[in-house]
């Protein structure tokens, strides 16, 4: 009796639901905003991304690192439009999607996706740059020191077995998804996973020649500025953008981007200046990274106040990560993918459990009736430790295939002539 009393109240209440959600329109102001934000992602790797690792690179790797870089983006377009896309968003299985879409059949330029008001092939191109700057952001973390053809197959076995099933656990209505984990843009997808897979491969090609006994001096920080400005740039498309239309939720994200990314800046100078008695130019671009890694899963869910208390803390934590964290990991992870990536990636990841509550200024999540601080921050706790485990295992796997198969290092020889000449025949500057 009880149950058939309340049918018709559960029956409106869905009728209420249903007339409340977008009716799948192409919406021009929409699109727009989209297509930019995917240029703008695209700005981040290609060049912004390429010229931050590239200062930090000795010059006779500059070109290595560069190339990587460009290389890596260009292959992971391309499997994303053969088969990562339709894994990650389509299907409904907890770890992958379906394989409906391979090859991108079935769309067309009217078709719409995931974003009622976008046509599905701008949402396949702007997730795609998700998925080529995850693979780009791993290889700062072994630069100077891996096999060229090492790096390419690494990242095919990678992207099909850890971004893929990620971004569908998280994104596509997975496991995690379910759950209620909160990722606006990429702090477990995109910060952790690289992060985890920079620092097992660190691990796993050992230290740089010479590492420990010669300085490793970036050899151009005007050009890490430059590509840390334009990764500051470009993230605007990467978090704003990830509100799937030009609206409010874009420009909450927008502001948040600017806030924390300030906050981690100021922050990480102030803790320099402590530490070492100088705030470097580098320690600057380094903490505004930070600020844009540890916001990123926050910053369609906090208010501007929770952004800067996140990047502030962020700025802190990574300069941590890549001073003594970094000394007790005894690792060579050459550009401190984990200590920023991962550290600021697992922060921004917990506290958007906190700074998402409508009494701190948040949203309230996904659902805002019903949030709760405690239960929040225990299901982002849980999304953490889930992808650091599987990013950490896949990694290993795939690492360990590589090596068997074609190797993963580079010779002593060639490596203390530099990536540039031994692998790809050319240098960055003429002398």
């Amino acid at each position: 009796m009880l149950a058939q009393a309340a049918a018709p109240e559960v029956a409106a209440a869905a009728s209420a639901a249903a007339a409340a959600a977008p009716v799948p329109h192409i919406d021009s102001g929409d699109t727009a905003w989209m297509l930019t934000s995917t240029l703008l992602v695209i700005l981040m790797i290609v060049p912004g991304l390429a010229l931050f690792y590239g200062g930090l690179a000795r010059s006779k790797n500059m070109l290595s690192v560069l190339v990587q870089v460009f290389v890596v983006f260009s292959l992971i377009s391309i499997l994303w439009a053969v088969y990562g896309y339709s894994l990650a968003f389509s299907g409904d299985g907890n770890f992958f999607g379906g394989f409906d879409k391979l090859f991108l059949k079935g769309v067309t330029p009217d078709s719409i996706g995931a974003l009622p008001t976008v046509p599905e092939y701008v949402f396949i191109a702007f997730q795609g740059t998700f998925a080529a700057i995850t693979c780009c952001l791993i290889v700062g973390a072994f630069a100077e020191r891996i096999r060229f053809s090492a790096v390419l197959l690494f990242m095919a076995i990678w992207f099909t077995l850890s971004y893929v099933p990620m971004a569908h656990i998280v994104w596509g209505g997975g496991l995690l998804a379910k759950d209620g984990a909160l990722d606006f843009a990429g702090g477990t997808v995109v910060h952790i996973n690289s992060g985890i897979a920079g620092l097992v491969g660190a691990y796993m090609l050992g230290k740089r020649v010479g590492h420990g006994r010669e300085a490793f001096t970036p050899h151009s920080l005007t050009l890490t500025m430059v590509g840390a400005s334009l990764l500051w740039v470009g993230w605007f498309g990467f978090n704003a953008g990830s509100a799937g239309a030009a609206n409010g939720g874009a420009g909450l994200a927008f502001i948040n981007t600017v806030l924390a990314t300030a906050a981690a800046t100021l922050t990480w100078s102030l803790g320099e200046a402590m530490h070492k008695g100088k705030a470097s130019m580098l320690g600057a671009a380094s903490g505004a990274v930070g600020g844009l890694v540890a916001v990123t899963p926050a910053a369609g869910f906090v208010g501007p106040m929770g952004a800067i208390v996140i990047g502030g803390l962020a700025g802190l934590v990574c300069l941590w990560g890549v001073s003594g964290l970094k000394r007790l990991l005894n690792v060579d992870d050459a550009f401190d993918v984990f200590g920023v990536h991962g550290l600021g990636g697992i922060l921004g990841a917990i506290l958007t459990g906190v700074f998402a509550a409508q009494s701190l200024g948040g949203t309230g999540g996904l659902t805002p009736d019903s949030f709760s601080m405690g239960a929040q921050v225990w299901i982002q706790t849980k999304s953490v430790l889930f992808t650091v485990v599987w990013s950490g295992v896949v990694s290993f796997i795939a690492y360990k295939i590589v090596d068997l198969l074609i190797g993963l290092r580079v010779s002593e020889e060639e490596e203390r002539q530099g990536l540039d000449i031994s692998s790809h025949g050319e240098t960055a500057y003429n002398r």
